[in-house]
C-alpha cells in the first residue's frame, strides 16, 4: 500500500515540479505588483490573474498528460483540461491534475485500438483528426460536466479546512505530516493536497499558509541540531553535514534515517512542526509560492511584504522545540548505537518491514561486474537521488574512475543503467517499476555501508 502511495506521489510531483519555476514567477509577479506588493504596478498586476488561470493549470495539464501517453498526450492533456478552465470560476490545479493524465490515458487507449489497422498514408490524417474528435469531445465534457463536478467538491473541501482552520486546529496537520514525510511520502503530502489548496488560497489573498504546513525547515533543522549536539557515533558525526543540506539546501530527505533509527524523534517533529504552524497562523503569514526544494532561502525568496517577522519566528519556533524534546530523548537514551545505519535497520525491524530486510540481506553481496552507468533515483529525480549522485561521482573522479552517474525520478530510469541506488523505504516501489535492473538500498545519503561497498566493487572491477 504505501509503495502505491509513494508511486502516486511521485507521478503528482512529476506533473508539479517541472512547473516550479513558473508558480514561483507568478509568485514573484504577485508579491511585487499587486496593490500590497513591494513595488505596486496596475499594468504588471494584471500577469497574476491570466498567469495562475490559464498558465499554470495547462502547463501540469501538459506535464500530467506527456507522463501518461508521450506528445499526443500533452497536447489532448492540455485540450481537455481548457474546458474545466473555461467552465469554472477557480483556478483548476486538482481539475488539472485529474484532467491531464485522464485525457492521456483515452487516447493512448484508442492509440493502441487502432495501432496496426491504419492503411499505409493515413497515419498522419487519422493522428491530427483522432486528437482534434476525441480532444473536441474531452473539452465539452470536462466544460459541461467534470469541471462543475470538481469545483463542487472543491468548494466543499475548501469550506472543511476553513472551518478546521476557524476552529484552531490547523496544528494537528503536523501530526499526519510528519510520520508520511518520513516514509517518503512527502510529495503526496505537498504536491498532492498543499500546492493545489495553496494557489486557490494565493488567487484570493497574495499568499497562502497552506505552502507551509508541511514544508517548514525548522523542526528538521532542531532535530538535526539535537543530534549534533548529543547523538552518538556516526549520527553525531554526520549531522553537521546533514544540517547544511536540509536547511539550506532544502533537500528534507537527508533528515529522514534519524527519526527511521530512533521513531520516538517523530514527537520532536510533530511538536516542533506544530508549534511553526501555530505560528504561522497567529500572525496569518503566508508563501506567495510553493517553497521547492524547501530551503530557508527558498522561504524568505517567497515571504510577501510584511510576513516576514512572521515566518522567520515560525521556522525558529519549530526548531527550538523540536530541538528540546529530541534532545531530551536523546540524553535519557540508553541506545548504545554505533553508527547511523545500524540504528535506521533497528528501527526498521521495529515497524516490521520485513521486505526491506529481505532487501538489505540481498545488497550484502553487490554483484562484482563492469559498471558504466550508476542511477540514484529518488520520487522526483532531483532532491535526495540528485545529492546521492553528485557526491558518489566525486567519489569515484577521486579514484580516477570516469563513469555515468546520474540522477533520475524512479519511473524514468533508463533501461540501459548498470545499477540503482535508491532509499531502502523505496525499494519495493523501484522494484516494481525496474524489475530487470540490479538494486542497491541505503539508508544515508552521506555516509552507507552498501554505497562503499558499491564503491569497492568498482574500484577493484576498474583495476
Amino acid at each position: 500500500m504505501r509503495a502505491q502511495l509513494q508511486a502516486f506521489g511521485g507521478f503528482l510531483t512529476a506533473m508539479v515540479i517541472p512547473c516550479m519555476g513558473a508558480f514561483i514567477a507568478w509568485g514573484f509577479i504577485t508579491a511585487l505588483f499587486i496593490p500590497t506588493g513591494w513595488i505596486p504596478s496596475e499594468e504588471f498586476a494584471e500577469l497574476v490573474d491570466p498567469m495562475i488561470t490559464y498558465l499554470l493549470p495547462l502547463l501540469i495539464a501538459y506535464n500530467g498528460g506527456r507522463l501518461v501517453a508521450g506528445d499526443r498526450g500533452a497536447i489532448i492533456g492540455t485540450i481537455g483540461t481548457f474546458g474545466l478552465i473555461v467552465g469554472s470560476d477557480i483556478a483548476m490545479f486538482l481539475g488539472a491534475m485529474i484532467m491531464g493524465p485522464l485525457s492521456a490515458y483515452i487516447i493512448k487507449k484508442f492509440d493502441k485500438a487502432i495501432e496496426g489497422k491504419v492503411k499505409a498514408g493515413f497515419e498522419m490524417i487519422v493522428n491530427n483528426f483522432s486528437v482534434g474528435i476525441i480532444g473536441l469531445i474531452l473539452c465539452l465534457v470536462s466544460y459541461s460536466l467534470i469541471g462543475p463536478t470538481i469545483e463542487s467538491a472543491n468548494a466543499f473541501v475548501l469550506e472543511l479546512i476553513t472551518d478546521f482552520v476557524a476552529l484552531g486546529f490547523l496544528p494537528l496537520l503536523a501530526i499526519v505530516n510528519e510520520p508520511a514525510k518520513v516514509l517518503f511520502l512527502n510529495n503526496v503530502i505537498d504536491q498532492g493536497m498543499y500546492y493545489p489548496l495553496g494557489m486557490q488560497d494565493a488567487v484570493e489573498t497574495g499568499k497562502s499558509i497552506y505552502f507551509m504546513v508541511a514544508s517548514n525547515p525548522g523542526a528538521g533543522l532542531g532535530l538535526l541540531l539535537a543530534f549534533s549536539m548529543f547523538g552518538k557515533g556516526m549520527a553525531k558525526k554526520s549531522a553537521p553535514g546533514s544540517i547544511i543540506i536540509h536547511f539550506l539546501g532544502g533537500i528534507h530527505e537527508i533528515y529522514f534515517p534519524y527519526v527511521l533509527m530512533k521513531p520516538i524523534m517523530i514527537l520532536a517533529m510533530i511538536a516542533g512542526s506544530a508549534t511553526g504552524i501555530l505560528v504561522f497562523s497567529t500572525m496569518k503569514v503566508g508563501l506567495v509560492a510553493g517553497p521547492s526544494p524547501g530551503s530557508i532561502f527558498s522561504y524568505l525568496a517567497l515571504t510577501p511584504k510584511g510576513n516576514y517577522l512572521g515566518v522567520i519566528l515560525g521556522v525558529a519556533a519549530a526548531t527550538a522545540v523540536s530541538f528540546i524534546i529530541a534532545s531530551f530523548f536523546l540524553k535519557i537514551s540508553k541506545d548504545t548505537y554505533e553508527d547511523i545505519e545500524t540504528s535506521a535497520e533497528k528501527s526498521k525491524a521495529m515497524k516490521a518491514e520485513g521486505k526491506n530486510l529481505l532487501n538489505s540481506a540481498l545488497n550484502q553481496g553487490i554483484i562484482e561486474k563492469k559498471y558504466e552507468y550508476i542511477a540514484f533515483v529518488c520520487d522526483a529525480g532531483l532532491g535526495s537521488s540528485a545529492l546521492g549522485a553528485n557526491m558518489f561521482g566525486k567519489k569515484l573522479i577521486a579514484q580516477g574512475i570516469e563513469i555515468q552517474v546520474k540522477n533520475y525520478a524512479i519511473e524514468n530510469v533508463p533501461a540501459e543503467v548498470d545499477v540503482i541506488v535508491v532509499h531502502s523505504n523505496l525499494y519495493e516501489r523501484t522494484k516494481k517499476a525496474n524489475p530487470n535492473v540490479e538494486i542497491v538500498t541505503i539508508e544515508n545519503y552521506l555516509n552507507d555501508e552498501n554505497l562503499n561497498k558499491l564503491l569497492e566493487c568498482i574500484v577493484r572491477s576498474d583495476n
